[in-house]
């Protein structure tokens, strides 16, 4: 899913090889699909696409930006996943959405469970899409102890590490699975209220959820997600699906996965108390 490493990643990528592309055809879905969010009619995209040139990129939260000439934007959202081909590669035979280029390079959309894609002239009104462009990055200085103070001063007190950190869009782009290991890596259960955090360990959670997500960024996203030439990301998940039945690497402990909050979380209960 898409999280601040992968949006940052995927538009640095698209800035490297898209730039300067002029889009020549569009394919709409091959694969129709009921959780598929559009802009209008993607019957229509093709009107307001075809003649397009990509002029740059831009990702924040959970969101990826490609902006066009003529005050054309496509934006992808949460769940989308967007791949490059080189030129006469085969295209693949489902997808959501497909852009084909003046090079014969192209770039493919396509959606697993969910997802959104975007394309539209000016500004986009969605209030998520509005939050995220507008909110401080962790990855940036001004997001510092005091920003993070202020968060949790916000926040009831009876929240869990969770529902505070990755729910209500309170940091776009931190989400279930950027979070397991930034709180494992502080000691806290994401099931803990917020309010038996002491400050020491709430500098300890400032302190691993800056490094943990510029760590995610600068290695090009966690494993288990791909980037925009369909590699997985050099971030190696301490606590992920692809980890979670190996013992901890702590104390050896078996780590628990179970569901809560809308997805799965992982932790181990001997270094994660309760």
């Amino acid at each position: 899913m898409l999280e601040i490493p992968e949006s940052k990643t995927i538009a640095t990528q698209a800035q490297e090889v898209l730039i300067g592309k002029m889009i020549t055809r569009v394919v709409n879905a091959t694969s129709p699909h009921k959780f598929a969010w559009f802009n209008g009619d993607p019957l229509k995209y093709g009107d307001l696409l075809v003649g397009r040139q990509i002029e740059s990129a831009n990702g924040h939260g959970m969101f990826v930006d490609l902006h066009l000439n003529a005050d054309t934007h496509i934006t992808i959202g949460d769940g989308t996943n967007l791949r490059y081909y080189i030129p006469l590669e085969k295209q693949p035979a489902k997808h959501q959405l497909l852009l084909e280029f003046d090079d014969k390079s192209f770039l493919v959309f396509t959606i697993a469970m969910y997802g959104a894609i975007y394309a539209y002239k000016g500004a986009f009104d969605n209030e998520y899409y509005t939050g995220s462009l507008n909110s401080t990055s962790p990855l940036s200085e001004k997001f510092d102890e005091v920003f993070f103070e202020n968060l949790f001063r916000s926040a009831k007190k009876d929240l869990s590490a969770k529902a505070l950190l990755a729910t209500e869009q309170r940091i776009p782009g931190l989400g279930n699975g950027t979070l397991q290991d930034i709180l494992f890596n502080s000691g806290i259960n994401p099931r803990r209220k917020m309010s038996t955090i002491s400050d020491l360990e709430k500098g300890d959670l400032f302190h691993n959820l800056k490094f943990n997500l510029r760590s995610m960024t600068d290695k090009g996203g966690r494993d288990t997600e791909k980037d925009l030439f369909g590699n997985f990301g050099g971030y190696k998940t301490i606590l992920s699906k692809n980890t979670y039945k190996n013992p901890c690497p702590n104390c050896g402990n078996a780590i628990v996965k179970e569901a809560y909050m809308g997805g799965s979380v992982y932790y181990c209960p001997i270094c994660q108390k309760l």
